[in-house]
């Protein structure tokens, strides 16, 4: 199973990035999807999270300005990040709660990480 994460890049402050994160592999069924985000010198925090079934959590830090939405059927989650500030340089990883056969549990999976770089 592999996670992989594309979007990443330098932008301006105030311009958008489209994150996306796609799963492959054999897998039976994939639960909550979400981004996070570390910054060089702090820890990982989340940045949004989206149910199966559609329902976000969205950090009060990106509230209004990021949007999480996924496609069930083609395993990908994306984020969009609009009106980027400085604060959001990170290198943001996406995970997914994977169960690889209907008998697994979920294991937490995790893709490479993109940077995303806000500065003028």
């Amino acid at each position: 199973v592999q996670l992989q994460a594309s979007g990443g890049g330098l932008v301006q402050p105030g311009g958008s990035l489209r994150l996306s994160c796609t799963v492959s592999g054999r897998i039976s069924y994939i639960n909550d999807m979400g981004w996070y985000r570390q910054a060089p010198g702090k820890q990982r925090e989340l940045v949004a999270s989206i149910t199966r079934g559609g329902s976000t959590n969205v950090a009060d830090s990106v509230k209004g300005r990021f949007t999480i939405s996924r496609h069930n059927a083609e395993n990908t989650v994306w984020l969009q990040m609009d009106d980027l500030k400085p604060e959001d340089t990170a290198v943001y990883y996406c995970r997914a709660a994977i169960r690889r056969t209907m008998w697994s549990s979920f294991d937490d999976d995790w893709g490479q990480g993109t940077l995303v770089t806000v500065s003028s």
